[in-house]
């Protein structure tokens, strides 16, 4: 399978060294990534290197576990939406070590989401580790179906709440990770194949060994995803490509 048409829906290029080099890697072999920021803070940079590549794109984000300590930079986040159609990493995490900021988090939570509406053309990687239902009851509220669109990121909750997510019109990216997890196997496997999207969350993830995977790795998860939906890597490599085409279009 060759690298070109791939999609990394989720990862984090200015975490990993060589960071500039690694833009032009994606672009060069073809592989469309969404470069997501964990603060404000981190997106002109981001924006600055993507916005000379065709297959590279910057998400503005405000990650849910930095919230405690980066609220304040919201009214940043804020003066920056209108130039980033991606928004990405935000969301909630409800996990032990980040829970005593939930109500905080709640609160930017709902703030980015009624900004996105406003714009009604955003579309959102989401984060949601613990919270899948107050995210999904906030997206209803606030943005979808019909002010943006989101794509749940490494999304870990039940068959219900799958369920849920797929009627008020969500995508779930999946990554090689989540596919050595037999219950999250199960749950992928009845995701709509028309809602699924692929990415690594590098360099938060590896490529068979201890090196942080990149971009060009997202093959791993179509290779994966195709083995559980019983097609070939080109043909669920298109599918996602299509997907990816459905979701921007709007």
């Amino acid at each position: 399978m060759t690298l070109s048409g791939l999609v990394d829906f989720h990862c984090h290029l200015d975490l990993y060294p060589d960071h500039e080099k690694l833009v032009t890697e994606c672009d060069k072999e073809g592989v469309f990534t969404l470069a997501v920021t964990t603060t404000p803070r981190a997106w002109p940079r981001n924006n600055e290197l993507a916005s000379k590549t065709k297959h590279v794109r910057a998400a503005l984000g405000l990650h849910p576990q930095l919230v405690s300590e980066r609220a304040s930079e919201f009214a940043l986040w804020q003066e920056y939406l209108p130039a980033s159609r991606y928004v990405g990493e935000v969301g909630l995490d409800a996990s032990p070590r980040f829970y005593k900021s939930f109500d905080l988090q709640k609160q930017i939570f709902e703030k980015i989401l009624r900004s996105c509406a406003q714009k009604q053309d955003k579309i959102l990687t989401l984060h949601s580790v613990r919270a899948v239902k107050p995210v999904l009851d906030m997206l209803e509220m606030h943005l979808l179906p019909n002010k943006g669109k989101a794509v749940l990121h490494w999304f870990t909750g039940t068959a219900p709440e799958a369920k849920r997510a797929c009627e008020l019109g969500c995508y779930f990216s999946i990554n090689a990770a989540m596919l050595s997890n037999d219950r999250h196997r199960k749950i992928i496997a009845g995701l709509p194949l028309d809602r699924l999207l692929t990415e690594t969350d590098g360099p938060f993830t590896q490529a068979g060994g201890s090196d942080p995977a990149r971009p060009r790795d997202v093959k791993l998860a179509v290779e994966g995803l195709a083995s559980i939906r019983s097609r070939s890597p080109n043909e669920m490599r298109t599918m996602i490509q299509e997907n990816l085409r459905q979701l921007v279009s709007a």
